[in-house]
């Protein structure tokens, strides 16, 4: 038989290089680019920094994307110059019309920073409203007065009504003020039969802008007390506030306890007798204004605590 040789190379063959795809134009242009790359003067393509994974306990769970979260980020690739503002979401209506958004103002209740001034708009009404102030319960004996004017007859025939004489006591009754006064229409009548106003009382009469200023001055935050009290604040020029007034004409408790019907006005003389036991307004010198403001706040302290009750838990019985 014949000898077979064998030759065997262990020598590392070369692969042969890949063949390079594309036309002369693209190899040429690979081939400056490989050139700028070593040189330094092109950088490579720069690859998304990988970040590290989070720990154990720090997963947070991705919320749901929303429709606006998918407009917003389609309105950002497309650019600045096509990117269309989302308008803000229409706060929900509360008892009213739905407010119109302002650019750079934030119209929802409740929200920090608002463009638009909220505060409400307060009227003249309103802050008198606020500023009242309900008496306490019992009332401070300092707080309280009565009140009682006198007035002549103005004008044609005498049939309007001007204050001449006015008396203010205390709790206890004691005189706070008692002054005449004189009207600024000249007086026609002096009713002298009713008022005890007679023309010698006008001599040294005090100008009715003068008095009013020092009235008012004593009523003010004061609870008053006075019996058809509406005449004689209308004499003033001046109304109280309501809850501070305490019109013995017109309180139930009092006819109750006179025996008289309830929802009828009785004279503060009736009341004074049938209750006080005893007599005012007689002679034919006429009404003492002093006399009658100081029956007045007797006959309040009969029903005070009653009636005082009476007013906290019915505020609009007042």
């Amino acid at each position: 038989m014949a000898d077979l040789i064998l030759n065997v190379d262990f020598a590392p063959s070369e692969r042969p290089g890949k063949k390079e795809t594309g036309n002369r134009k693209h190899k040429s242009f690979l081939q400056r680019r490989r050139t700028l790359e070593r040189r330094g003067v092109l950088k490579q393509k720069q690859l998304p920094v990988a970040q590290p994974p989070p720990g154990r306990g720090s997963r947070q769970k991705p919320g749901p994307r929303g429709r606006r979260d998918k407009k917003q980020e389609a309105a950002t690739r497309k650019g600045p110059e096509k990117a269309t503002s989302i308008p803000p979401k229409p706060c929900p209506k509360v008892n009213g019309p739905p407010s119109i958004a302002q650019p750079g103002a934030t119209s929802c209740p409740g929200s920090k920073r608002t463009g638009l001034s909220s505060k409400p708009k307060t009227t003249a009404w309103g802050t008198a409203k606020r500023n009242q102030k309900a008496p306490s319960f019992p009332p401070q004996p300092t707080k309280l007065v009565a009140i009682d004017c006198e007035m002549v007859g103005t004008g044609p025939g005498g049939r309007t009504s001007d204050l001449a004489r006015c008396s203010i006591v205390g709790y206890q009754g004691d005189i706070m003020y008692d002054q005449y006064i004189r009207p600024t229409a000249p007086i026609v009548d002096y009713r002298t039969r009713w008022s005890g106003i007679r023309r010698q009382h006008m001599v040294n009469a005090i100008p009715f802008s003068k008095a009013q200023r020092e009235i008012l001055s004593i009523l003010s935050g004061k609870i008053v007390v006075g019996h058809a009290i509406y005449n004689d604040f209308k004499a003033l020029k001046y109304f109280h506030p309501k809850a501070l007034t305490r019109d013995t004409s017109k309180i139930p408790l009092l006819n109750r306890k006179g025996g008289f019907p309830e929802n009828t006005s009785i004279s503060l003389k009736r009341l004074t007798k049938e209750l006080l036991h005893k007599d005012i307004q007689v002679g034919k010198n006429g009404h003492s204004s002093v006399e009658d403001a100081r029956a007045t706040m007797e006959l309040y302290k009969v029903v005070e605590a009653e009636w005082e009750q009476h007013l906290m838990l019915n505020p609009k019985q007042e």
